[in-house]
């Protein structure tokens, strides 16, 4: 990475964490949410973009992991490292045992039975009403903690850096997942699995090491958002959720990671900026936008800036 790549990171980090210095509360609850749920579609990304394993139910592991960190915090302890913990190991576990049927097909088979999973995650969360709390979800759930009976998460620009330093952690593994032997070897899955799999590869076994791992920050990212708002109900892990990520990765660009957090960030600014304005019609804007970014920027926002960068350095 040159010095010039470093400093506008360095930048960008420092710029993030001044964030709450320089916007009101409500706007720093909007970011927080954009960095959680760019966290999670950016673990979408790691299936979508850089596996090719297209998925529409990736919004069931975010619940699974949102509903392990409410019901911890509200029967267990208000310890966020915990409830994190058990969030993002009930998450994996789940993708594991869901994965290990879905990724024995391919393509559209594929992407209908993690469809199917995560509709059936949805209904049973839905029905489940002794413990998810059914259409009503979980709410009342005790502020989270860091040590101790402290209740300094309470304030917005606290829980701000506290989800950031939780984004930069989540979105640096996944950077080390992709940039690592396994993840040039999802590269090749991608781009020829008959090939990968005459080269000796055990492609089911690295398609569902994939899945869990992606699933697994799913559930992180949801554990995060159960501690902002300390409620969770099954809209929060329906289909229109995941197709939410989708959208967004498609908007900032597959195999970037960092395209599916600005996805979120176009999402969740439209949708605060126009949802006033235009009620329940809001998403016609975000329609418009989806298919001029199709079109003209096939590669996405992040595609798109590359490409202007090299016209104008050329």
């Amino acid at each position: 990475m040159t010095r010039t790549g470093v400093a506008a990171r360095v930048a960008v980090i420092a710029l993030l964490a001044l964030a709450p210095l320089l916007l009101d509360n409500y706007r720093t609850f909007l970011l927080t949410e954009i960095l959680i749920f760019g966290l999670f579609a950016a673990s979408l990304d790691l299936l979508v973009g850089y596996s090719g394993l297209a998925s529409l139910g990736h919004a069931a592991y975010y619940g699974v992991g949102a509903y392990a960190a409410g019901l911890i915090g509200l029967h267990a302890t208000s310890n966020a490292f915990v409830q994190i913990a058990v969030a993002t190991g009930s998450a994996a576990a789940v993708a594991l045992l869901t994965g290990a049927f879905a990724v024995r097909s391919r393509g559209v088979y594929f992407l209908m039975l993690t469809l199917a999973f995560g509709q059936l995650l949805w209904v049973l969360a839905l029905n489940w009403t002794s413990v998810t709390g059914g259409s009503n979800g979980i709410y009342g759930i005790p502020v989270a903690t860091l040590a101790g009976p402290s209740k300094w998460l309470l304030a917005t620009d606290h829980f701000y850096w506290y989800a950031l330093c939780a984004f930069l952690f989540g979105y640096s593994v996944l950077r080390l997942i992709v940039r690592s032997p396994f993840g040039r070897a999802l590269g090749g899955l991608r781009e020829n699995e008959t090939r990968m799999r005459s080269l000796g590869y055990h492609v089911p076994l690295y398609k569902l090491a994939v899945f869990t791992m992606a699933g697994a920050m799913a559930g992180f990212a949801g554990a995060l958002a159960c501690q902002q708002s300390r409620y969770f109900s099954p809209e929060g892990m329906s289909f229109e959720v995941s197709a939410v990520a989708v959208v967004a990765i498609i908007i900032g660009g597959e195999r970037t990671l960092i395209g599916a957090v600005l996805g979120a960030g176009v999402y969740f600014v439209l949708r605060d900026q126009l949802s006033g304005a235009l009620a329940s019609h809001w998403e016609l804007p975000l329609g418009g936008l989806f298919v001029l970014v199709v079109y003209l920027l096939p590669q996405g926002l992040v595609g798109g800036g590359r490409w202007l960068r090299r016209r104008l350095t050329a």
